[in-house]
C-alpha cells in the first residue's frame, strides 16, 4: 500500500472509530512509520479546511473515483505539504489536472477571512501551541541497559548533561542538545520539546522507549516486586506493560490482554525489541476473564488503563474527528464500561493493589468512576495516598479524592492524565478480628498493616534500584482466540 493510501485508510479509521490515530498508524503495513504518521497528522489537522477547498473546487464531483480521505490526503500534500516528492502515481496525474481551480480556492478562502498565511486558517485549537511545550520525555530500559550507559551514549553523540532536574521549571527552560534526569523517575531523561528520537539507533534496539512522564507513572505507583503476578488488563499498545516487566526485572508474570489483533500484534513485536520474557498475550476481553480462574489465583497487582475519550492527549484535536469535547453519550458509554471494567478487576481474590488511569480529562471517566467503585467495594478497597507533592490533585467530588492525581501540560508539562491507586483495606472479620483479604493467605492483622505501610518503602527502593544490562533472548506466548468470544 501506498503513503497516500496508507493515509487515507487510517483518517478511515479514526473517522469510523476503530482506533486512535497512532494506533492505526502503527497497525499499518506502510513501512516509513514516521512519514505516514506526519502525514495524517498534518492532513487532519488542516481538514476543515481541506473539506472548503475540495468542496469549493468540486473535485469529488468531477472525479467520482476519488474517495473523500485519499482526496484529503492528497490535496493537503499539493497545497499545504511538500508536494507529491516524486510519489503520488496516477494520483499525481489527477490532481495536476485540478491543481489550479484548487489553488484558487485555497487563495480565495485565505480572502474571505482575512488572512494570508495558511497557518492562519486554522481554528484556534488545532494551531500549534501546548503540545510543542511539553518536553520529550525518554524511558531507559533497564531491562537492556541502565541510565548511566544512556547518559554516556548521549553525552559522545553531542547532547550536554544537565544532571537530575530539580524543578518543573528547569524542564520547561530545556533548549538546544541539553538533556536532564527527571526529578521523579530515575529511568526518564527529559529532552527539549522538539526532539526527534524516533530514528536513533538506541530507540530501535529496543534500548529506550519514547513514553510520556504521565503515561509513566501507572506502572510506577503500581510497582509489582520482582517475581509477582500482575494482570495488564488493556495492555496494547503495551509501552506500560513493557514497564511492569522492568520493574519485575523480568522474574515473575505479567498476564496481559487486549481484544484487538493487529494492536496485539504489534505489541508483541514491541515487547520483543523491550526484551521483555515474562508477558503471556491473550486476545481476549478483560470482561471474560474469570477472577475465580486458577491461573490468576496468585495476581495481587493489576493495571487497568481501560479505553478513554483520550480528551487529555495532546494530538487530541487529530485522534477525534471534528475535534471538540466528548459527547455526553460517548462519555456515558464509557464511563459505563470503565466502571464494569474497574469493579471487574476488584473483584480478583488475591488483588492487593491496582492502578486505574486514563488519559482523559472529564470527570466522568475518573472521579466519578473511582466513587462509584470505591461505593461498590465499601470497607474492602480504598485510595492509597500517593505522591503527596505531586502538584495536580483529583477534583473534589467526594471525600479522599485528593489521593487521586492529574496531570496536564500547564501543571505538570505532561500530557493530560489521571491515575488513582485502590489498595485492600482490611475487612471485618464476622468475629470482629479484622483479617487481610478473602482469599489473601496473610490472615494476621500485623502482616496486613506491615503491607500496607510498606508500601512507600518498596516503591522507593524499587525506583532507584538499577538493573544490569540483558541481552536475554524474549519469548512471548499468545494465547488463541477464544471462538466463543464476544467483543464489547
Amino acid at each position: 500500500m501506498g503513503l497516500y493510501a496508507a493515509a487515507a485508510a487510517v483518517l478511515a479509521g479514526v473517522e469510523s472509530r476503530q482506533g486512535s490515530l497512532k494506533s492505526l498508524v502503527y497497525s499499518s503495513s506502510f513501512q516509513n512509520v514516521k512519514q505516514l504518521y506526519a502525514l495524517v497528522c498534518e492532513t487532519q489537522r488542516y481538514s476543515a479546511v481541506l473539506d472548503a477547498v475540495i468542496a469549493s473546487a468540486g473535485l469529488l464531483r468531477a472525479e467520482k473515483k476519488l474517495r473523500p480521505h485519499l482526496a484529503k490526503v492528497l490535496v493537503y500534500d499539493l497545497l499545504l505539504g511538500k508536494g507529491f516528492r516524486g510519489a503520488g502515481g496516477r494520483w499525481k496525474a489527477l490532481l495536476g489536472r485540478h491543481q489550479a481551480r484548487l489553488k484558487a480556492e485555497l487563495a480565495r478562502l485565505k480572502v474571505q477571512r482575512g488572512v494570508s498565511r495558511n497557518e492562519d486558517l486554522l481554528q484556534e485549537r488545532s494551531r500549534p501551541g501546548q503540545a510543542f511545550q511539553v518536553p520529550r520525555f525518554v524511558r531507559v530500559n533497564t531491562l537492556k541497559t541502565c541510565p548511566e550507559d544512556a547518559i554516556d551514549y548521549f553525552k559522545r553523540q553531542g547532547f550536554s548533561y544537565q544532571g537530575r532536574a530539580s524543578s518543573l521549571e528547569d524542564l520547561r527552560t530545556l533548549k538546544g542538545q541539553h538533556f536532564l534526569l527527571d526529578p521523579l523517575l530515575p529511568e526518564l531523561l527529559v529532552f527539549p520539546a522538539q526532539t526527534d528520537l524516533h530514528e536513533h539507533p538506541l530507540y530501535h534496539a529496543g534500548h529506550l522507549i519514547l513514553q510520556d512522564k504521565a503515561s509513566c507513572l501507572p506502572a510506577m505507583l503500581l510497582s509489582p516486586p520482582p517475581g509477582s503476578h500482575v494482570i495488564d488488563a488493556c495492555a496494547a499498545p503495551g509501552n506500560k506493560t513493557s514497564y511492569i516487566a522492568a520493574l519485575l526485572k523480568n522474574q515473575g508474570k505479567i498476564f496481559a490482554f487486549d481484544q484487538d489483533a493487529k494492536r496485539l500484534a504489534a505489541m508483541a513485536t514491541l515487547l520483543a525489541r523491550a526484551g521483555v520474557s515474562c508477558c503471556e498475550l491473550a486476545e481476549k476481553d478483560f470482561l471474560t476473564v474469570s477472577p475465580t480462574d486458577q491461573r490468576y489465583g496468585q495476581v495481587q497487582y493489576i493495571l487497568l488503563d481501560p479505553s478513554c475519550s483520550g480528551s487529555g492527549m495532546l494530538s487530541r484535536q487529530l485522534e477525534e474527528h471534528g475535534g471538540g469535547t466528548p459527547s455526553k453519550e460517548r462519555l456515558q458509554a464509557l464511563a459505563g464500561f470503565q466502571q464494569r471494567a474497574l469493579c471487574h478487576a476488584l473483584a480478583f481474590p488475591s488483588l492487593q493493589r491496582l492502578v486505574y488511569s486514563t488519559c482523559s480529562l472529564c470527570q466522568e471517566e475518573n472521579e466519578d468512576v473511582v466513587q462509584e467503585a470505591l461505593q461498590q467495594n465499601s470497607g474492602v478497597f480504598r485510595l492509597a495516598p500517593v505522591l503527596p507533592t505531586w502538584p495536580h490533585r483529583g477534583l473534589n467530588t467526594f471525600p479522599g479524592s485528593e489521593h487521586c492525581l492529574r496531570a496536564s501540560p500547564e501543571t505538570t508539562l505532561t500530557g493530560g492524565f489521571f491515575i488513582a491507586v485502590f489498595e485492600r483495606a482490611e475487612v471485618p472479620s464476622p468475629t470482629g478480628q479484622s483479617t487481610g483479604s478473602r482469599t489473601s493467605q496473610q490472615s494476621s492483622k500485623e502482616k496486613e498493616k506491615t503491607q500496607s505501610s510498606s508500601w512507600c518503602q518498596h516503591a522507593a527502593k524499587h525506583i532507584v534500584a538499577t538493573v544490569s544490562p540483558t541481552t536475554s533472548k524474549t519469548t512471548l506466548i499468545v494465547w488463541e482466540p477464544d471462538s466463543s468470544r464476544k467483543g464489547r
